[in-house]
């Protein structure tokens, strides 16, 4: 069994999702968004490493999954972005945790089944896989999806280091 935190980044809002892959499938454990509440970046960026030092500290995951960053038009955001996600990993580099980076493609692909799909979609897979019911925030489902694709590629290395893949 294992125990993983997601984390989605963001300079105003960082989703996070913990689930547990296990033989019996994968099990929801917690989710939602660390919302930034100032405007002086470096605060965004503290508040962002409290914020996934508590979410460690209270679920104890064992690894922690995390979306690379992608350069889309505005660069400026991208910088950020970065940041923020630099911010998320220190907090969990602090408590010794392992940290894997997945492009956005690749989060889409294992848990839509399309590299291209749609945030909802994402965000309607993961319910379903997670069994989850109600509401789900975009953010905190995006993090969910990237422990499932984690746990994906987790479960295939497993497999290859055993030899049942061929």
């Amino acid at each position: 069994m294992m125990r993983i935190l997601g984390i989605d980044p963001g300079s105003r809002i960082t989703g996070y999702g913990i689930i547990e892959d296990s033989a019996h499938g994968y099990q929801y454990i917690a989710s939602g968004c660390i919302r930034i509440k100032v405007d002086y970046f470096p605060d965004r960026l503290k508040q962002i490493f409290d914020g996934i030092v508590e979410v460690v500290e209270r679920y104890q995951p064992e690894q922690m999954a995390i979306e690379q960053v992608f350069m889309h038009k505005n660069a400026d955001s991208a910088l950020k972005l970065g940041q923020a996600r630099g911010a998320a990993i220190c907090a969990v580099h602090t408590a010794g945790l392992p940290v894997f980076e997945y492009a956005a493609r690749q989060v889409k692909q294992a848990v839509v089944g399309k590299g291209s799909a749609e945030k909802t979609q994402v965000q309607h897979m993961v319910k379903i896989l997670l069994n989850i019911q109600g509401e789900l925030q975009i953010d905190a489902s995006d993090a969910l999806g990237i422990s499932i694709c984690h746990a994906h590629y987790q479960q295939t290395a497993q497999r290859l280091q055993q030899g049942l893949l061929r």
